[in-house]
């Protein structure tokens, strides 16, 4: 089984009968739904948090994966029910990982109604289950899954699956899933434990022009809140998002827009997994447009030990997690398609001020392990009885970072240099514009920490394939930490050059 399938799920025959009404919603709740769950969210807020006190029963109690996945919702009961304009949804099952109710909200001829969770809305595989129950006290839908004809249009692709905390992924033409996205996340990296908020509540709306919205109410020991996003899918799939938080305490760690990824192997640090496929990530590189107007690129990694970065900043532009590689033979995996992962960028909309953009990377020896996770961190921290409101676009997309006609890092690299016992070389591939080469690009290249750099050059590669930087790095004795920094400053009047960030840290057993 390959990590988190759970939320892909296997693709489901068509033929549901179209549904003009519900009939398992409940009347009186489309009667009493205020009219935005964001009124919901501000009057949980103001009550003291209540966790949900039920544990699941048979037959969602205490399920392995394989039992799991032999939970399947039935076509026209919890499957590829219509919602119209070309989207179907899924109601997915709890168990496993996802104990806590959801409840979802569809749209119905006036207003919206609940969907009553039942056993009955599912199959169950008998080589796990026996008698099924006519109900689970305690159980509840965990989530969602969105169909579209996203790549013909005769089939209902997934194109978005919102399940587990308050995380949700999505994925354009031609793509399979990859990292996912929350809607908030708090102590991420820190010394303490990260808090989850979760979805509480689900509300799908109907399409419009190709659009579909959908709200969410958000809760937690820490804070409740209100998700609004706004999808339509495409070659990439384009989300409007609107976060507002509703702090129950003063938070100083909030993380907004954070996006969650996986980070084995690469040949940044190759050695750190022995497999026969040359990468193993959903993610490679962290991209940040900033408020100064740099192109920041940092390169991620799988390091020895857990890692927080911060990158200062003033009124972000972009940032996002990238899966830049492109082509089959970068990956060699014909069953995780790694090279058919999307990416992920976040543009704020209005001035989300002075801040971070952080980035955590945990170390893993497995790739069934998101280890990795980005997002903004705001410097002042948002006060309990506050109301604060983020609004940001988010990307999932196959394009590359920077700016078109712009220098572009193609791949980053690094190894011993075996004839110089504590040094390491570094190799920064760059995808050229037409008419420029290695001449026109100047790296200045700085390390803050113990350490020493020599070997700096730059020269084009054959066959056209752009143009190579390099230079070797030797820490001081004892060191912990290097943080690299390259500026590749261009020809006159050309796009800005990237500016490669990377930090050397030390391997588990010590070498360089």
């Amino acid at each position: 089984m390959r990590r988190r399938a759970l939320l892909g799920g296997s693709a489901m025959a068509l033929g549901a009968a179209a549904l003009g009404l519900w009939p398992q919603a409940r009347s009186a709740q489309a009667e009493e739904a205020p009219a935005s769950l964001l009124e919901a969210a501000r009057a949980l807020a103001a009550k003291p948090y209540q966790p949900n006190p039920v544990s699941l029963s048979p037959p969602f109690a205490g399920l392995n994966y394989d039992a799991y996945r032999g939970i399947r919702p039935i076509a026209g009961e919890a499957a590829n029910l219509p919602l119209g304009d070309g989207y179907e949804v899924d109601l997915l099952p709890p168990g496993l990982f996802f104990p806590d109710p959801v409840t979802i909200e569809m749209p119905r001829a006036e207003g919206f109604g609940e969907i009553a969770f039942s056993p009955g809305l599912f199959t169950f595989e008998p080589r796990y289950f026996s008698d099924i129950p006519a109900k689970s006290p305690g159980a509840g839908f965990s989530g969602v899954r969105l169909r579209h004809p996203l790549n013909d249009p005769q089939v209902m692709d997934e194109v978005m699956v919102v399940q587990g905390a308050s995380y949700f992924r999505a994925i354009g033409q031609a793509m399979v899933y990859g990292l996912s996205a929350r809607a908030v996340a708090l102590g991420t990296g820190g010394p303490g434990p990260e808090e989850f908020p979760r979805f509480t509540h689900l509300r799908l709306h109907r399409p419009v022009d190709g659009r579909i919205r959908m709200e969410a109410v958000i809760d937690s020991p820490s804070l409740a809140g209100h998700l609004e996003l706004e999808m339509t899918p495409g070659v990439d799939t384009a989300m409007r998002a609107a976060l507002t938080l509703l702090p129950r305490r003063e938070i100083t760690d909030v993380g907004v827009a954070p996006l969650t990824s996986m980070y084995l192997k690469g040949p940044i640090r190759a050695a750190v997994s022995d497999d026969f496929r040359p990468r193993v990530h959903d993610s490679d590189m962290l991209y940040i447009r900033n408020g100064a107007g740099e192109h920041l690129w940092r390169p991620i990694s799988n390091p020895a030990r857990i890692q927080t970065s911060a990158f200062a900043d003033d009124g972000p532009v972009a940032f996002g997690l990238y899966q830049t590689p492109r082509r089959f033979d970068d990956y060699e995996d014909t069953e995780a398609r790694y090279h058919d992962r999307p990416s992920a960028r976040v543009q704020p909309t209005g001035d989300w001020g002075p801040g971070a953009v952080m980035l955590v990377e945990i170390p893993t020896d497995t790739e069934f392990m998101d280890n990795i996770v980005a997002f903004w961190r705001p410097d002042a921290p948002i006060a309990a009885g506050s109301e604060h409101r983020f609004d940001y676009t988010l990307d999932w997309t196959r394009s590359a970072p920077g700016a078109e006609g712009a220098v572009r890092i193609a791949q980053s690299r690094s190894g011993q240099e075996h004839d110089r016992p504590g040094t390491r070389r570094y190799v920064i591939d760059l995808d050229m514009p037409d008419g420029l080469a290695a001449e026109d690009v100047t790296p200045l290249i700085s390390a803050a920490g113990p350490a020493q750099i020599t070997g700096a050059g730059v020269f084009d590669l054959p066959e056209g394939r752009g143009a190579r930087v390099t230079f070797l790095l030797t820490p001081g004795d004892g060191a912990e930490a290097v943080d690299l920094r390259v500026t590749l400053q261009g020809a006159p009047g050309a796009h800005p050059g990237p500016v490669w960030l990377h930090r050397w840290t030390p391997t588990e057993d010590g070498e360089v």
